[in-house]
């Protein structure tokens, strides 16, 4: 990750998974708190940096480049590059399961060690890491929203197509703490794309992100 932790206790909190944290003698703390923290560091980070930077920008176009990048999709790409998923403290039913790999794990994991930085070392470092990991990506949203607002682009193509606008139907599952949604997509009937998330929103633009992947396949 490129930095030290004056406290390492935060940075092994910060990898721990309920799973894992179940299977202890007497029980340990999950990384659920430090996510939440790490989840607010980030939306603040995300948002001054895209406020400062476009200053032409509306308040709903700002919230789409915020939306672009903060989501479990990116964050787990931003947690694969960095190693998180290899060192993932996590239980014996969830590595059989392939949780090192899990979208939705490894994008909690990253905010749980965001949140882990900024109690470690402040703000700035905080800020630092967010930047250095999705500066890029914010750029890329600012130039061209739409390639990250997949629901709004499947809809155009179809209602073009002449074929309707799209329906979604969203299964969400799982304790509170920790729910999971998946959409699907269907197009006149037919159905073009499932998706996974931690939110409705989430699962929704996977479902028209892989539902518009698909037609240009086709």
């Amino acid at each position: 990750m490129g930095r030290s932790f004056g406290d390492i206790s935060l940075l092994q909190h910060a990898l721990a998974h309920r799973s894992w944290c179940g299977e202890q003698e007497g029980g340990a703390p999950s990384n659920e708190r430090l996510e939440f923290l790490g989840d607010a560091v980030l939306g603040l980070v995300v948002a001054r940096y895209a406020y400062e930077r476009y200053p032409h920008f509306p308040e709903g176009k700002l919230a789409k480049v915020r939306s672009a990048v903060v989501n479990a999709r990116v964050l787990a790409q931003v947690a694969e590059r960095l190693g998180v998923g290899d060192v993932l403290l996590l239980g014996r039913g969830e590595e059989a399961s392939g949780g090192r790999s899990k979208a939705s794990i490894l994008a909690d994991a990253f905010e749980a060690v965001l949140g882990a930085v900024y109690l470690d070392a402040g703000w700035d470092a905080a800020e630092l890491l967010v930047l250095r990991e999705l500066r890029d990506a914010i750029t890329r949203a600012a130039q061209e929203p739409d390639d990250f607002d997949h629901k709004s682009r499947l809809q155009e193509k179809t209602v073009r197509d002449g074929e309707g606008t799209p329906r979604y139907v969203v299964v969400g599952s799982g304790p509170d703490h920790e729910r999971a949604f998946v959409a699907e997509v269907f197009v006149g009937g037919a159905l073009l794309g499932i998706g996974a998330g931690r939110s409705k929103k989430d699962a929704e633009q996977e479902a028209a992100r892989n539902a518009w992947e698909g037609l240009q396949n086709a």
